[in-house]
């Protein structure tokens, strides 16, 4: 391989990203891996009382108190069904660029696949959807439509300030409630 070669590969390669897919009963759904932070098998919670009914509730994990959001239930009004697949899947929640990134838990369905694309490939799909300003644009491949979720946008400011509040929850009491 020549030198120019692999200069052309590199550039091509930095020009991709790759994708954690899940689905949201019969659709396709992406989040950027950059934004996960690992993906877990689904682990009990701690119910929040009077929360929205898609947020699932709540996780001590490794010194921290991490909500947690059933997507399918954000999205559509059904829970997410409990397959081998289905996942918690931890991401680094960051409301703008100026705040800090704080764990949020999302449970997906079949969260169990990776696309490497380009994300210039996803386009608008022409909707301007008030209530769901997490539905990103979508990329068509040869299993049909792809629909970036937007982590940053999953939460409006009062239920992030349920979710996240000041001064954070202690774990030990999460510990001592389960």
């Amino acid at each position: 391989m020549s030198e120019l070669t692999a200069k052309r590969s590199a550039v091509k390669q930095a020009a991709h990203a790759l994708f954690l897919v899940f689905r949201i009963g019969h659709e396709r759904y992406a989040l950027q891996a950059i934004e996960v932070a690992e993906v877990l098998s689904r682990l009990p919670l701690k119910p929040i009382a009077q929360a929205p009914h898609w947020v699932a509730g709540v996780l001590a994990y490794r010194g921290a108190v991490v909500p947690v959001i059933d997507l399918s239930a954000l999205t559509f009004g059904t829970p997410a069904q409990a397959r081998t697949s289905t996942r918690l899947v931890l991401v680094h929640y960051r409301p703008d660029a100026t705040a800090q990134a704080q764990l949020l838990g999302l449970i997906l369905e079949r969260a169990t696949d990776t696309v490497r694309c380009n994300p210039a490939e996803f386009q608008p799909y022409g909707l301007d959807n008030p209530q769901a300003p997490y539905l990103g644009p979508v990329r068509e491949d040869a299993q049909g439509l792809l629909q970036w979720v937007r982590v940053a946008d999953l939460l409006d400011d009062q239920v992030r300030a349920l979710l996240y509040p000041t001064p954070p929850l202690d774990p030990a009491l999460l510990e001592q409630w389960q």
